[in-house]
């Protein structure tokens, strides 16, 4: 192989580490958002599951409105009455892969809570959840079938540093609202969903053969990928291989077309 081979050789095995490069880089970080979304590996206060309601009192007097929320705050987007919970807690709710943030703002559900009823979601709140519209008239939520309870799993990020129970929430009737919980719950980290099995990454193609092994020095997406990293260290190492892989590739392009226009006078 001619010097001029070997150079146009290295140049298209740097391009071809130079695209690899990018594609785990991007994939990586397209991982990254996705447990940010789901919150996988998060330290929290407490995770659970009950029924929520919806309601909204603006202190209008409508619909059985009791006036402004226990926390003095107004009514808004984000405030959720709960009968135990220390008041301006802070978390958030899943529904069926949606996600909503909340504070505790006011006290109850009252007599539903007995019944299970343990979260009183904003309407506002529960109608992004369950694909409805708040109706500002009626302070109710129309279009979403007729749902005023649904099953949600909430998430408590912070709590409040009032009175109030600090772990799964009970009855109204119990009066937790108005002790001080000198025992919360322990913190707990959510479980990272367990990684759907790959038979390409287990060495096998896609008849389920095993695969050959790559030859010294071959560039393969595995090989790449193994070292090019994972979270924000990986992304960090990842730009830095870019950066490299950019400079270099430039150089032996710059360097191969000088070469061969000096050959190409001796030549002439």
């Amino acid at each position: 192989m001619t010097f001029t081979a070997r150079l146009t050789t290295s140049a298209r095995l740097l391009t071809a580490a130079l695209g690899l490069t990018l594609t785990a880089g991007l994939s990586m970080a397209t991982a990254g958002t996705a447990s940010a979304e789901t919150g996988e590996g998060e330290q929290v206060m407490l995770k659970g599951s009950t029924t929520a309601s919806y309601y909204w009192d603006d202190a209008s007097g409508r619909n059985g409105d009791t006036g402004l929320p226990a926390s003095g705050k107004p009514m808004q987007k984000g405030l959720a009455a709960s009968p135990s919970w220390p008041l301006l807690t802070e978390g958030y709710v899943l529904y069926k892969g949606r996600k909503a943030p909340f504070f505790v703002g006011d006290r109850g559900p009252g007599i539903p809570s007995n019944r299970g009823v343990m979260l009183d979601l904003d309407a506002k709140t529960f109608a992004q959840l369950t694909g409805g519209t708040f109706n500002a008239d009626t302070l109710g939520v129309d279009g979403n079938g007729g749902k005023g309870h649904i099953k949600v799993t909430y998430v408590i990020t912070k709590w409040g540093k009032g009175v109030g129970t600090k772990n799964h929430p009970k009855p109204f009737a119990t009066g937790a609202w108005a002790k001080k919980d000198r025992d919360p719950a322990e913190p707990v980290t959510l479980p990272a969903k367990a990684e759907p099995r790959n038979e390409n990454a287990a060495g096998k193609d896609k008849d389920g053969a095993e695969k050959a092994a790559p030859k010294t020095g071959e560039i393969t997406t595995e090989n790449v990928a193994a070292t090019s990293g994972t979270g924000e260290a990986g992304g960090i190492s990842t730009g830095i291989a870019l950066g490299g892989l950019l400079i270099a590739a430039g150089g032996a392009y710059a360097g191969r077309r000088i070469l061969i226009e000096r050959l190409s006078v001796k030549r002439g």
